[in-house]
């Protein structure tokens, strides 16, 4: 990933970012041509705190035949993202831009034992119930033993053991003051998720600007 230093984001930003967000597009080369799947997923540890990316994928799925535990893989997750006009700038000379964040995990990719799955399975579904609470969260079991025998042989559980981590959250941090907060308050108008959502986050960036902002518009 090209990072330009302003926008480098730390290791374990990057990994909670990773685990928040719990999906992304995994990629892989079969010798000829890259290989991208987007799938779901979470991040485990090992022992000696090594990050573990765990998802599955329908056994179909050409990924899988590309899972030998030594090539690298690349795990892309995006956040929200948005378009910025050279007019929301209050200096002159500027150019357009986008706004995004960004991880990007590597590492070799195996296959999990049968057994394996089945937690893999139980933990992801876990990971995204929990987002619907107070819904009272769907597990495995509910499914009949055949029916569940039957999900499983669909698939193939893996894991990515994560060796690098890179991080790109380009949120506009090394415009001045001034550009910062209008390029803000330009997005949050926007009718899209994305630019209210970027807005947002370079509320949490850089809360002295508007704090210094708010203070000069209250100024005689």
């Amino acid at each position: 990933m090209y990072t330009p230093p302003m926008f480098k984001t730390e290791r374990a930003a990057s990994l909670a970012f990773a685990e928040a967000r719990g999906f992304g597009m995994m990629c892989a080369f079969d010798g000829e041509k890259p290989v991208a799947s987007q799938l779901p997923f979470y991040l485990s540890y090992e022992d000696d705190g090594t990050p573990r990316a765990v998802f599955h994928a329908a056994r179909g799925n050409p990924l899988i035949q590309l899972a030998d535990g030594k090539t690298s893989w690349l795990l892309a997750v995006s956040g929200p993202d948005a378009y910025v006009s050279a007019d929301w700038y209050v200096s002159p000379d500027q150019v357009p831009t986008w706004l995004y964040q960004a991880v990007h995990l590597t590492g070799p990719v195996r296959r999990l034992s049968d057994e394996e799955l089945a937690v893999q399975i139980d933990t992801l579904s876990a990971k995204f119930e929990n987002w619907l609470a107070p819904k009272k969260p769907w597990t495995s079991a509910k499914m009949t033993a055949g029916r569940l025998e039957a999900m499983k042989k669909a698939i193939v559980g893996l894991v990515m053991t994560v060796v690098d981590v890179e991080g790109s959250f380009k949120l506009n941090q090394h415009k001045s003051e001034a550009d910062y907060v209008a390029i803000a308050d330009a997005l949050a108008l926007q009718g899209d998720t994305g630019s209210r959502q970027i807005a947002g986050l370079m509320h949490q960036t850089r809360p002295q600007a508007f704090a210094a902002a708010a203070v000069e518009g209250e100024e005689p």
